[in-house]
């Protein structure tokens, strides 16, 4: 598989890469950005996947994440995919809403005309562009962490939730817990998978881990002052879940945050620190 590159910077001893290729999963173009830490020639490294929330492209934590010193000191590549296809013929949302179509791909692979060709993330994510990533890049695929932010939080839990053997940690900044239960889950996972909702469970947290699925561990930071908590992102639902089946986790609530990079950058480095110690144990 081979990729174009769009641009390298050279940032806290490492380089800072964006890319393109076309993806086989999505039929488009998709772009993809890497840091990669300064290490010793023939060094495997651990892995970071991070998913990111609706509207955003690779570019939001790319550029506002603050993610590149702490990988730098920590070893630490930093995979940050795109959240949807794109390109001329990609099927939008009919009255362009920003929560569906462009933008915002859900983490699922689409069953429902006209988005079922192109919106494919779950296989992209999943298995494609890791394997793209394993060509090029000094990574240890042994050694994977996935993390992500609101829609991307929901991506990071579900996928890890379905894959544990792929990933030793899995954290989370204001997941959408349980699209089974919020406006923004039941009009994405009807849109791209129809109305079967059984189809819909494995894309929801809280009922994989109804149904059995495990984590090693769980790391959640949420803000309080975040202004789709009460009504999107329900984090007690996912409380109440791990706290049922058991399931180890570490949820925080985080006063006076909201739902922005400020946020989500403010506690970057807290996650990271907490990936790096499980992938290298």
């Amino acid at each position: 598989m081979t990729f174009e590159t769009v641009s390298t910077n050279t940032a806290f001893g490492g380089v800072q890469g964006v890319y393109k290729h076309h993806s086989t999963a999505t039929g488009t173009d998709m772009t993809f950005s890497v840091y990669v830490p300064p290490h010793a020639p023939g060094a495997k490294l651990p892995v970071i996947w991070y998913l990111s929330g609706l509207t955003c492209t690779h570019a939001n934590v790319t550029d506002k994440g603050e993610f590149r010193r702490a990988c730098s000191e920590l070893g630490l590549i930093f995979v940050a995919p795109d959240t949807s296809p794109r390109g001329e013929n990609v099927p939008d949302d009919p009255d362009a809403a920003y929560d569906f179509g462009l933008g915002a791909g859900f983490y699922v692979n689409a069953l429902v005309e006209p988005f079922a060709e192109h919106y494919r993330m779950r296989g992209y994510i999943e298995s494609e562009l890791p394997a793209l990533v394993a060509e090029h890049f000094p990574v240890d695929m042994q050694r994977q962490g996935i993390m992500g932010h609101s829609m991307g939080g929901h991506g990071a839990l579900t996928i890890s939730l379905r894959n544990p053997a792929k990933y030793k940690a899995t954290s989370a900044f204001a997941p959408i817990v349980s699209p089974l239960n919020c406006p923004w889950g039941e009009k994405a996972l009807g849109g791209y998978l129809g109305p079967d909702r059984e189809t819909w469970a494995e894309y929801d947290s809280c009922a994989l881990i109804e149904g059995g699925a495990r984590l090693p561990d769980l790391l959640v930071d949420q803000g309080e002052a975040d202004n789709f908590l009460a009504d999107q992102l329900k984090t007690h639902l996912l409380v109440t879940a791990c706290e049922a089946a058991g399931q180890k986790a570490t949820i925080r609530m985080q006063p006076g945050y909201d739902h922005s990079y400020y946020f989500i950058s403010t506690f970057m480095a807290d996650h990271l620190a907490w990936h790096a110690e499980r992938l290298k144990a």
